[in-house]
C-alpha cells in the first residue's frame, strides 16, 4: 500500500515538473510583437545606441512595419520620451502571452507605435538623454540640448535604407511637447509634429493661474527620479510583495541589443546625475523665476514661437476638455501661432483613454474611440509624409459639445454664431440678465481651506491618464460662495472662454479665486462644467501685445514686476478666463457659478496660514458677474 502511494506520489511530481518542462519551453519559444523577421530580411524590432555630436549615447528603438519588402521606403514617426522607451518583459509576462492570458502592448504608446506599424510607417522610439537606457544627465526637461538629440536621430532616420526620408514627430503628455519642440531643432527631415495632451506654456502646468500645484508635482518629480535610476518598484511605489511582483513583470529600461547583459546599460544610469525638478519648481512663483539655470520660455513651445512658426511645420493637436487646461493649451496656440493646424478638442481624460463627458453615465469606450484616434493620427501622418509632395494641410478645430454629445467643426475660435451674455451676482445669492442698481450691497464669506474638487479632478488625470469624475458637488458646494441662476427657459449652449469680473476686498493682501461654473439639475444635482483659477496678487491686466502670445482671455504677465498685492479692506477688480469649454445646458436646468478659495485636492494654499475673509461687492458702481459666450435655442440638435 505505502509503495503504491510513493509510485503515485512520484507520478503526480513527474507530470508536474513535465508540465513546467512543457511550459519553459512554449514560453520560450513564444515570440513577442517585433521579434519576428520582416519580409526584407530584417528584424521587426531592434534597439541600438546613437552617438549624439557631445558623445552621448542616445538609446533608439526601431519598430519596422512587419510586411516590410526589400526596397520598401515608408515615413517614419518618433517619440522621445523620459518615461522609458521600452520595459523589459519579464519572464511572466512571455509566460501569460504564451498562455494568452495577457497581450504585451498594454501601454497606450505600444498600442499607437502597433497600429503605426499596421499602416506602414516605420516607428521610433528614443530613451532622452538623462533618461531611460540613454546616457548623459538632464539640466531641465525639454533642455535645449534634448531637442538637438531630436535633430540627430531624424538626421539618421532620414538616411536609413528603409525610410522614405521623411520623419514625423508625435507623443502624449511629455513626449507631446518633445514632439512639438522636435519643430525647432531646423531639422529639414522633420516634416510633421503631433503634440499630444501637451502644455503649451509650461508655467501652466507648474502653476494654474499662478496658483502651485506642489504636491502633484513632487509625486512626479519622485518617480521620474526613480525610473532615472532604473528603479522599477520605487518608480511604481511598491514595496514587499508588490515589488517582487513588478520585477517579474519587468526588471527595468530594456537594454539595447548589443548589451543583453545590461551591463553598458547600468553605466550609463550612473551618469544620470538629473535636476531635482520638484525642488527647483517649489523656488518658482512667477513667470520670470527660473528653472535650474533656464527661464520658462525656454523649454516651453510658447516662448519658441519664433522657431517654431519659422519652421512652418504643419501639426496635428489633441486635448480634452477636462484634461487639466488642455483646451486652453491648444486654443491659445492655434490663435497665435501661423503653422497650420488640425485640432482635435474632444470629451477626453489625458492621453484620450476616458469620455469624461460630465452628462454621459459610461466613459468607456473614449470618444472618438481609441482606434478611431489612431487612423485619424495615422491619416495626418499619411497626408503630410508618404509622398514626395505632401497634401496641403488647412487649420480648423474639431471639437465636441458637451451635453449635446456631438462633434462640430470650425475654422475660427469662437466659432460664429455665440455672443456674450452677462449674468450679475445678486441678492439672495442669484445670478441676473439685470446690472445691479444697489448703491451698498455685497456678500462676505469665510474661505474655507478643506474645500476639494475631488480625487479625479481635471488635474489629476494629468499624472497617469486616470477618468474625470466629479461627484454630485451640492455637498461641497456648502463650502463655497454661491450664485445661481433661473431655471433655463430653453437649451443653452457655452462655447468659449466664459469671463468673471469680481469686485471684492480680502482681510489678506494675497489669496487665490477658484471659480467653478456649474449645472444645477431641476432635481437639485450639481454637475461641475468648467473652473477658472487666478491668484489675486496676479491680477493686473497688461497690454497683451507686450506678452510672447495673446492669451484667450484678460491678459495678466504673471511676471514679478507686476505683482499687486491686494490691500486688506480696500477693494478691487478682479478680472480673469475660466478655461474654454463647449457645453450644451438643458432646459430647466440652473447655471451656477460657485467661488473657492482654496482647492486641497490640487493647490498650494494662499496665505499659507491664519483665516481670510472676502467681501463681494454687487452694486451699481462695483458689479459682480460673468459674461458668458452663448448660443441659445438648441432644440433642433436634439
Amino acid at each position: 500500500m505505502w509503495r503504491r502511494v510513493k509510485w503515485v506520489g512520484a507520478g503526480v511530481m513527474s507530470f508536474g515538473l513535465l508540465a513546467l518542462l512543457v511550459l519553459a519551453i512554449v514560453t520560450l519559444r513564444t515570440k513577442l510583437p517585433g521579434e519576428a523577421m520582416t519580409p526584407a530580411g530584417i528584424r521587426q524590432s531592434t534597439s541600438q545606441y546613437l552617438k549624439m555630436r557631445d558623445g552621448v549615447e542616445i538609446a533608439v528603438t526601431i519598430d519596422l512595419p512587419a510586411d516590410l519588402k526589400p526596397g520598401d521606403r515608408v515615413p517614419v514617426l518618433m517619440r522621445t520620451t523620459r518615461y522609458w522607451r521600452v520595459s523589459q518583459i519579464g519572464w511572466t509576462v512571455r509566460m501569460l502571452v504564451a498562455l494568452h492570458q495577457a497581450s504585451p502592448l498594454e501601454q497606450l504608446e505600444d498600442q499607437q507605435a502597433a497600429y503605426f506599424n499596421q499602416r506602414h510607417f516605420a516607428v521610433l522610439a528614443v530613451d532622452a538623454r538623462g533618461s531611460g537606457a540613454s546616457g548623459g544627465s538632464r539640466d531641465v526637461e525639454w533642455s535645449p540640448a534634448e531637442v538637438a538629440d531630436m535633430g540627430e536621430v531624424a538626421a539618421w532616420a532620414a538616411q536609413q535604407p528603409w525610410s522614405n526620408g521623411r520623419v514625423g514627430t508625435f507623443g502624449i503628455s511629455y513626449d507631446g511637447n518633445a514632439a512639438e519642440l522636435a519643430a525647432t531643432a531646423s531639422q529639414p527631415a522633420i516634416r510633421a509634429v503631433m503634440p499630444l495632451y501637451d502644455n503649451f506654456d509650461v508655467l501652466w502646468a507648474i502653476q494654474a493661474g499662478g496658483v502651485a500645484q506642489r504636491g502633484q508635482l513632487q509625486e512626479w518629480s519622485n518617480v521620474v527620479a526613480a525610473m532615472d535610476r532604473d528603479d522599477v518598484c520605487a518608480a511604481d511605489e511598491a514595496k514587499g510583495w508588490d515589488c517582487w511582483k513588478d520585477r517579474l513583470m519587468t526588471s527595468g529600461v530594456r537594454p539595447v541589443d548589443a548589451d543583453p547583459d545590461g551591463k553598458h546599460l547600468a553605466e550609463l544610469v550612473s551618469q544620470h546625475h538629473n535636476l531635482n525638478v520638484a525642488k527647483a519648481v517649489a523656488t518658482i512663483e512667477f513667470g520670470d523665476d527660473p528653472i535650474g539655470s533656464f527661464s520658462v520660455a525656454e523649454i516651453s513651445p510658447s516662448g519658441l514661437r519664433a522657431k517654431i512658426e519659422a519652421s512652418r511645420i504643419p501639426m496635428m493637436v489633441w486635448c480634452g476638455w477636462f484634461d487639466g487646461g488642455g483646451g486652453k493649451d491648444a486654443l491659445t496656440r492655434y490663435k497665435n501661432f501661423s503653422n497650420p493646424q488640425m485640432v482635435v478638442i474632444g470629451p477626453l481624460s489625458h492621453g484620450g483613454g476616458f469620455n469624461v463627458d460630465p452628462f454621459v453615465a459610461n466613459h468607456n469606450p473614449p470618444e472618438p474611440p481609441t482606434d478611431e484616434q489612431f487612423k485619424m493620427e495615422a491619416d495626418f501622418f499619411d497626408r503630410v509624409l508618404r509622398n514626395d509632395t505632401p497634401e496641403t494641410i488647412e487649420s480648423s478645430i474639431q471639437y465636441y459639445t458637451m451635453g449635446e454629445g456631438r462633434w462640430h467643426t470650425t475654422k475660427i475660435w469662437p466659432p460664429s454664431g455665440f455672443s456674450a451674455e452677462r449674468l450679475y451676482f445678486g441678492e439672495h445669492n442669484t445670478l441676473n440678465a439685470v446690472a445691479p442698481s444697489a448703491s451698498n450691497a455685497s456678500d462676505s464669506y469665510t474661505v474655507d481651506f478643506t474645500a476639494s474638487s475631488g480625487k479625479q479632478n481635471i488635474w489629476a488625470t494629468g499624472f497617469g491618464g486616470g477618468d474625470v469624475v466629479y461627484p454630485d458637488r451640492a455637498g461641497e458646494d456648502k463650502k463655497l460662495l454661491v450664485y445661481n441662476s433661473p431655471p433655463l427657459e430653453m437649451d443653452f449652449e457655452i462655447t468659449g472662454s466664459p469671463m468673471l469680473t469680481i469686485e471684492m476686498s480680502s482681510t489678506t493682501s494675497d489669496g487665490a479665486i477658484h471659480a467653478y461654473l456649474e449645472d444645477v439639475s431641476p432635481e437639485g444635482r450639481v454637475t461641475y462644467v468648467d473652473e477658472g483659477i487666478l491668484r489675486v496678487i496676479d491680477r493686473k491686466q497688461v497690454d497683451p501685445k507686450g506678452l510672447p502670445y495673446e492669451p484667450l482671455g484678460p491678459a495678466h504677465s504673471f511676471l514679478r514686476k507686476d505683482a499687486q498685492p491686494l490691500t486688506p479692506g480696500e477693494p478691487a477688480q478682479i478680472r480673469f478666463s475660466l478655461y474654454p469649454t463647449s457645453v450644451l445646458l438643458r432646459k430647466g436646468h440652473r447655471i451656477r457659478v460657485a467661488l473657492a478659495g482654496a482647492d486641497a485636492s490640487v493647490f498650494q494654499r494662499y496665505p499659507p496660514d491664519g483665516t481670510s475673509r472676502w467681501t463681494v461687492y454687487r452694486e451699481a458702481q462695483r458689479a459682480s458677474f460673468i459674461e458668458l459666450p452663448v448660443r441659445r435655442n438648441r432644440e433642433t440638435a436634439q
